[in-house]
């Protein structure tokens, strides 16, 4: 059985990711969403068990898709979990480089892992969960981009921020 796991801080989920994730699951018979709980080069609008919860309760669709926190070394929490493929997004060009480094590292760590790269559908191509944030933070609508959980929290979010 073939195990993967689809790894990010997912802060917020976006519609690009459960592209990415619909994807995924035609492809692999089981797929864990691996929520990164703490990553030290991005700040996170949400706390972990949010956006755990958040990406929870889009999964209805899809029967062979869990979701967990982990935390540390990705290879350790795949190798725990008895997966064998990393399945990552790409939009835009600018993405390879540093996913390139990231699998070729994680490969140097586990060469028994392999990471695969899903494009989300070209009408996700520009969004990411950065851009989403931003446009939010400035009282933009993100209207199309993010699943209406999400909407619905960064607007709480928003609010408790005033």
């Amino acid at each position: 059985m073939a195990i993967a796991l689809y790894p990010g801080t997912f802060d917020p989920v976006t519609l690009g990711h459960l592209d990415v994730l619909s994807r995924a699951s035609r492809l692999f018979e089981q797929v864990i969403v691996a929520v990164a709980s703490g990553n030290s080069a991005k700040s996170t609008m949400f706390s972990p068990a949010e956006r755990v919860n958040l990406v929870e309760d889009n999964l209805a669709e899809f029967s062979n898709v869990t979701v967990e926190l982990f935390d540390g070394l990705l290879v350790e929490h795949a190798r725990n979990r008895g997966a064998t493929v990393l399945v990552r997004g790409l939009r835009v060009i600018s993405d390879f480089e540093y996913e390139f480094q990231m699998a070729q590292m994680n490969r140097h760590l586990d060469s028994g892992l392999e990471t695969i790269f899903l494009m989300p559908s070209q009408k996700y191509f520009f969004t990411s969960s950065q851009l989403i944030k931003q446009v939010h933070r400035y009282g933009g609508q993100e209207t199309g981009l993010v699943p209406e959980n999400v909407r619905l929290a960064l607007k709480e979010r928003s609010a408790e921020s005033v």
